[in-house]
């Protein structure tokens, strides 16, 4: 029988946490990356950027969580998972408006242009 070496001569429950969490991050991490290279315009390329790039951060504060179990840690955690889930689509819907107003993505694979009736000297809000 195979002996994974639990109890107090091997791992414990946390270690096995921390190495799936950290595996978890490295792949969303990893997705963002070929996402970010192989995608062909900007506006799929924010997409790539954010979604999996926030996941692997969540995973790896959650390990961080987990490792050091403490209330300062783990209120950290939940502030830098908070602050990140809101800037990070802020500043991609941000980078999409300027690829959208500098024409610098494919027009062809939008599905409905809802801007173009606007005339450019109209304001955005």
């Amino acid at each position: 029988m195979l002996d994974l070496g639990f109890g107090p001569d091997g791992f414990d429950a946390r270690d096995v946490v921390t190495a799936v969490l950290v595996l978890v991050a490295a792949l969303m991490c990893f997705a963002a990356g070929v996402g970010l290279l192989r995608f062909p315009d900007v506006l799929s390329r924010l997409h790539a950027a954010t979604k999996p790039q926030i996941l692997g951060l969540i995973a790896i504060v959650a390990d961080v969580a987990v490792t050091n179990l403490s209330l300062g840690t783990i209120t950290l955690a939940l502030a830098i998972v908070f602050f990140q889930s809101l800037t990070a689509p802020a500043s991609a819907h941000l980078v999409g408006r300027a690829a959208y107003r500098t024409d610098h993505f494919d027009r062809s694979i939008l599905l409905t242009d809802e801007f173009a009736s606007r005339s450019p000297e109209t304001p955005s809000r």
